[in-house]
């Protein structure tokens, strides 16, 4: 967003102003601007400047850092637990366009029937890392909606107005229209032209909200993210999708939550998997290493044992992802890989040339890498064998 603009001035109002103010003048001026009111060539260029400025002046950060610093980021942006959905023609699920368009009676308005007073679920899709899906972590979701009118507390009728049942289809929202044709009369039903399938009429309507009971609103919504969700799950937030007409049932927010790739770590179900790289030496001797685990703070330790071959894989229990809705932990898998050093002086080639020397003869005598060790477990072997064995009976006793 451009900084330089006066959002102040783009809705007419004093830099002091209340958000009813504000979300007044917003509306008087989207509804004349609105491109399917408007016809003017710049009405839709107007209509994106006055949204944009009712986005900022909406929202107490964006207009905190606007008025502080000229810019609604503010200066370092507005950190990990803040999301903005609301982008204005696009992202997110449409923007404010779509909501005024439903606002206007282009989708889900009382004109669609009787049965579509209620509010209509909503869905965001919220990305989070790797780490938060494992803490669980709390996201504040700036987005756009149909809310209740602040003007007449969502019931569509103005300060000594009446609302009464409609006439024209008693109440039903829907009446029936009989139709001659070359088989006979043939009957339909109709969404009401009248109520507009509401089956409710007023008399004085809100003039904010034209007697629907509801505006576009610019909001924000915390979303609790549990510890161990997985990417493509959903969490419903009630109440927060589109307001009912004239006060009918809100829709829900539905958030579903994608989970960005991690640099160290790839999710396999409740496990984790994570590639480290070892020196040949450490590969066969043996090693210890020590690195970040997925949660914070946490310090995880492998013993990778000797010998270990390229690929091998080392699990470590209990330091996977959390299990959604349970108290234990998936396993840490750690692959392997064995890199040969590149850097060995003349003394460690001399070194490692006398260790293949020796092995060579050994393999080619047919012995052992240890012939001693090897020759003292034999001998044990042998005498275990060598001891007479104790009999029992088919149920333990002894014979």
């Amino acid at each position: 967003m451009e900084s330089q603009r006066d959002y102040y001035g783009i809705l007419g109002v004093a830099r002091d102003a209340d958000q009813r103010t504000i979300k007044r003048a917003f509306l008087k001026l989207a509804r004349t601007l609105h491109p399917d009111v408007n016809k003017a060539p710049d009405a839709e260029a107007r209509f994106k400047e006055v949204n944009e400025a009712y986005s900022v002046l909406s929202d107490e950060r964006k207009r905190a850092n606007y008025d502080q610093y000229g810019n609604p980021d503010g200066p370092g942006g507005f950190g990990s637990d803040f999301v903005d959905m609301s982008d204005i023609f696009g992202g997110g699920f449409g923007g404010i366009s779509d909501i005024f368009d439903s606002f206007f009676g282009g989708g889900g308005s009382a004109r669609g029937g009787a049965s579509r007073t209620r509010g209509r679920d909503m869905g965001i899709t919220l990305r989070i890392s790797l780490a938060e899906a494992a803490a669980g972590t709390t996201k504040t979701v700036a987005y756009d909606r149909l809310a209740p009118c602040d003007d007449c507390n969502g019931s569509g009728v103005a300060e000594g107005g009446h609302e009464t049942v409609c006439e024209h289809c008693h109440g039903t929202g829907r009446v029936v229209e009989v139709q001659r044709t070359i088989f006979g009369q043939m009957q339909s039903q109709t969404v009401c032209p009248v109520c507009h399938g509401s089956g409710r009429m007023v008399d004085n309507p809100c003039d904010i909200c034209q007697g629907e009971g509801r505006t576009p609103s610019h909001e924000t919504v915390t979303v609790d993210i549990p510890a161990g969700i997985h990417s493509g799950q959903s969490i419903r937030v009630n109440g927060r999708g589109e307001a009912g007409v004239r006060g009918d049932t809100s829709g829900d927010l539905v958030v579903t939550v994608q989970i960005s790739e991690d640099e160290h770590y790839e999710r396999q179900g409740d496990d984790l998997v994570r590639i480290i790289d070892i020196d040949a030496f450490d590969a066969m001797l043996g090693c210890e290493i020590s690195f970040e685990g997925i949660l914070k703070d946490e310090q995880v330790t492998v013993e990778v044992p000797r010998g270990c071959q390229y690929g091998q894989k080392v699990y470590v229990e209990g330091h996977g992802m959390p299990r959604l809705g349970g108290t234990t932990r998936g396993s840490l898998i750690v692959v392997v890989r064995v890199e040969v050093p590149k850097d060995l002086t003349s003394e460690d080639i001399a070194a490692i040339e006398a260790v293949r020397s020796r092995k060579k003869a050994q393999n080619d005598r047919g012995g052992t890498p240890n012939d001693s060790e090897h020759t003292e477990r034999s001998t044990e072997s042998k005498r275990t064998k060598a001891r007479p064995r104790r009999h029992r009976g088919p149920f333990g006793g002894k014979r």
